[in-house]
């Protein structure tokens, strides 16, 4: 993503925790990555560092992946404002970024976390805190501004997405951003198809497309 101008936690009980501070209310949740400083981090590689996210849950806690997912927000005019992001330079850390990517965390029976390494807020956050605090409202907004959310599941992000950096290369082949230190994410059929999950066109593309809304009401519910 780029911006415009302008392990798991001590004890045997394995109860989730809010890893940077306190015990997060109300939450039976299992803990399914370290703490924020101990994960793969890469700045402005938002969706390896997803990806590096799924890898993580998936080597350690398996049956725990199916309830993950991955989400792409963007829009046609690739100007989405986020609030509450830690690039951000104003007193409420906004940026604009032309794409982010985030891993949802939501087991049955359970309310959903969003784990941003982005983020300001605590690592994880309760989905609704999360969408309050970081998208706030289209409603105030133009419409070239307003959010849209590929909503992918993690296992099929993990097995299909590749990406050989290229929105980070300028014209003679140096970097604009450092990228990661590991080799590139790639398959065995495919080295570079990030586009597709940018793209918030709903008639093609992996996974679901769907307007702030539409995801608030997917994934938001009170404790049971």
């Amino acid at each position: 993503m780029s911006k415009e101008q302008t392990g798991p936690a001590a004890g045997s009980t394995n109860k989730f925790e809010r890893q940077d501070t306190a015990t997060l209310p109300n939450s039976n949740i299992i803990n399914i990555l370290p703490l924020r400083s101990n994960c793969v981090y890469t700045s402005g590689y938002c969706e390896e560092n997803v990806w590096k996210m799924c890898e993580d849950v998936a080597s350690r806690l398996p049956s725990e992946l199916q309830h993950c997912y991955v989400v792409f927000v963007s829009n046609k005019a690739r100007t989405i404002p986020l609030w509450r992001q830690r690039a951000g330079e104003t007193e409420d850390k906004l940026v604009i970024y032309d794409y982010h990517a985030m891993l949802l965390y939501m087991p049955p029976g359970e309310r959903c976390v969003v784990y941003d390494l982005d983020s300001e807020l605590p690592f994880p956050t309760h989905f609704h805190k999360y969408v309050t605090e970081t998208f706030r409202t289209d409603q105030v907004l133009d419409p070239d501004y307003f959010r849209y959310f590929r909503v992918v599941p993690a296992a099929q992000y993990l097995q299909n997405f590749a990406s050989d950096r290229r929105h980070w290369r300028k014209a003679d082949n140096t970097w604009l951003k450092a990228p990661p230190p590991y080799p590139l994410i790639s398959t065995s059929a495919c080295s570079h198809n990030m586009d597709q999950y940018v793209d918030m066109d709903q008639t093609k593309g992996p996974g679901q497309v769907l307007n702030l809304t539409q995801i608030v009401k997917r994934f938001y519910q009170q404790s049971t």
